[in-house]
């Protein structure tokens, strides 16, 4: 799993940037726009919102449990349905955004959360997060799919039966990449040069092959009652993202220039600016090297 350090390499200092561009409870996982893309991001986000609570039968007084909460976009959205939650992330800047808007974060990896601590929650999110949840080195150790297992049992263990979980992930698209192939000196712009621009932006990190593990891994635990593609939702959703990041601010000016003695100094930094200035992120949806899927679980037992 990606360590602390390795989220925070990633997601902290998009923290001024992310929010001044996209607002205080900027959601930097894929927007929902089902076809319809005449929706605004804004708009395409609060679809996606609402589809979320509603997979996993939000009501008022409803508590969930967000892992990986990012800077609490659900939870933020979960509290204007009178819902209450907690939410988990390795990222510093993302819990004090979090805690300055009065929501309930703790700086936590979810492998040491404590059900018992938490107590029963109603329903479980977990947005963007779990492409995170496995290592290169623990892919090649074998061990993806017991990590997978011991997410979802974490999962089970705050739900009564009946309970959702709502799961929202990057996959590989047509094929699992070999490793050996990963490589930032590769060509520029070849598959091989974007992946290893990409594992340098997302150090630690190795996705899941496919729906199908993911839904082997959540038994006996959860079955899967629905499932919903977003690669072309995702697309979109990074086009608008590049728009907003590109309209002039003084608050974003003063931060890049903030920037400016670590991307001197700091050369797996110059190549995550240099994945964001290229959108490999992008590139591997349309190039199908990446898909992304929503899925909603049901408690089995």
């Amino acid at each position: 799993m990606a360590t602390q350090n390795e989220i925070e390499r990633t997601y902290d200092y998009m923290d001024d940037i992310f929010r001044v561009s996209l607002g205080d409870h900027a959601d930097i996982t894929g927007a929902m726009y089902n076809g319809d893309f005449s929706l605004t991001l804004d708009q395409a986000q609060q679809k996606k919102h609402d589809f979320i609570l509603d997979s996993i039968k939000l009501k008022p007084g409803s508590k969930i449990m967000d892992i990986g909460c990012g800077w609490g976009p659900v939870l933020y959205e979960a509290a204007k349905h009178g819902g209450k939650g907690i939410g988990f992330t390795l990222s510093p800047a993302q819990a004090r955004a979090c805690k300055a808007d009065g929501l309930n974060v703790l700086v936590k990896d979810w492998k040491d959360v404590d059900p018992k601590d938490v107590g029963k929650v109603d329903g479980v999110v977990s947005v963007g997060a779990f492409e995170h949840f496995c290592s290169i080195d623990e892919y090649k150790a074998g061990k993806q799919e017991e990590i997978y297992r011991d997410f979802f049992k974490l999962c089970s263990d705050s739900l009564d039966k009946g309970g959702k979980l709502y799961l929202q992930t990057m996959l590989w698209g047509k094929s699992v990449p070999n490793v050996n192939d990963i490589d930032v000196n590769a060509k520029k712009l070849s598959d091989s040069w974007i992946l290893g621009h990409i594992e340098k932006f997302y150090p630690g990190s190795w996705l899941p092959s496919n729906i199908g593990q993911i839904e082997k891994c959540a038994k006996p635990y959860f079955k899967l009652v629905s499932e919903n593609n977003g690669r072309l939702d995702y697309i979109q959703t990074m086009k608008e993202w590049g728009r907003a990041w590109k309209k002039p601010s003084l608050r974003k000016f003063i931060f890049m220039v903030k920037l400016a003695p670590r991307y001197a100094r700091d050369k797996d930094f110059r190549y995550q600016i240099t994945s964001l200035r290229y959108g490999c992120n992008r590139l591997c949806f349309e190039r199908e090297i990446m898909t992304h899927q929503r899925m909603v679980f049901e408690k089995v037992k």
